[in-house]
């Protein structure tokens, strides 16, 4: 099957629609710290960083995770409209917030499997609630360990109690640290305000669910609904179902080219829970300490270094919305 001719009007429709697909990516605290710039075939990845966490995220490590996690979008939205997107992630030393230089290349009508993946862009929403006693199938784990290794990470089950138990309370204990700082809680509130509070440019009302029934030691997960049964032996065992599987991401090392490599093998993995209807609740707090994050590294991942702590399970309830950034807002075609 041929490549079909396209005009650089096309060219310019399919990047936008592109961008618009790697706005959908998850980013801590919904800070959507990205910018797109676009000259021709070429579409290059910025970060912003304005919408840096300065106090949770001072050396801008979920910022590129986040933009990472856009930069996958994109590579998967490219390939769905028929292009192979040649991606150079740090081009330019000189330019640091410069993370990634795309080229479009034209290739064959994308398969089964991309449009697939493709379509479930969308359809992949961050989870603040409780989840289903549903299992998570062990073929959809292993499939997102494939799919995280593909792109330089790895997944780290915590399949026994006690981890599961030491990982909720070095979490809550990154709470309470962390809002002992007042400069900590003023940047969380203009990002992650309470559900009594919009912002054009936060997580807004409609997307908080009503809090659940909560059992210790548990993940407080800011602004969250708690999930239930982390770190005891349950009685029920579709208590434990509830609370999903808990899992850590991490690579092998711990710069910006790493990041930036987290963040897609993260997106990539979430694409793949998506097609079977699971979501992810993210637990950043404990990462966020930099004394915790040392301790989870050293006990529980092996020298590895630990990027994302996430619980994969069934929804319950309706899916989440939040606001995106309009595709204008950030997205500068270049002369």
């Amino acid at each position: 099957m041929q490549t079909r001719y396209r005009t650089s009007a096309d060219i310019a429709d399919d990047i936008r629609r592109a961008v618009e697909d790697a706005l959908w990516a998850p980013s801590v605290h919904n800070t959507q710290p990205w910018r797109f710039g676009v000259r021709g075939s070429r579409v290059s990845l910025r970060a912003d960083p304005d919408r840096r966490l300065g106090v949770a995220d001072p050396k801008g490590r979920e910022m590129l995770i986040s933009c990472g996690a856009a930069l996958y979008n994109l590579r998967v939205s490219l390939r769905a409209q028929g292009y192979d997107p040649v991606v150079r992630l740090l081009p330019d030393p000189d330019r640091p917030h410069l993370l990634a230089d795309v080229v479009l290349e034209p290739d064959e009508p994308a398969d089964r499997q991309t449009l697939r993946e493709h379509a479930q862009i969308p359809r992949r929403r961050s989870h603040r609630g409780a989840f289903r006693p549903e299992a998570v199938p062990a073929g959809v784990l292993s499939a997102m360990r494939y799919d995280v290794e593909r792109e330089g990470a790895r997944l780290i089950e915590a399949v026994d109690q006690h981890v599961k138990g030491a990982l909720a309370a070095l979490t809550d204990a990154a709470e309470h640290i962390q809002r002992r700082t007042p400069a900590y809680s003023t940047e969380i509130g203009r990002w992650a305000p309470s559900p009594r509070t919009a912002r054009k440019d936060g997580v807004q009302e409609g997307a908080y669910p009503r809090r659940t029934p909560q059992t210790s030691p548990n993940f407080p997960a800011r602004d969250f609904a708690r999930g239930q049964g982390w770190g005891t032996e349950p009685a029920n065992p579709k208590e434990a179902a509830a609370a999903g599987v808990a899992l850590l991401l991490v690579s092998e090392g711990d710069g910006p080219l790493d990041w930036l490599r987290t963040g897609q093998a993260l997106q990539r993995a979430l694409l793949r829970a998506a097609e079977s209807d699971l979501a992810a609740a993210f637990h950043t707090q404990a990462l966020e300490v930099p004394e915790l994050r040392a301790f989870i590294r050293a006990q529980f991942c092996r020298d590895a270094y630990p990027q994302m702590l996430l619980r994969i399970g069934t929804p319950e309830g309706e899916g989440l919305d939040t606001v995106r950034r309009p595709v204008d807002d950030v997205m500068v075609v270049e002369p």
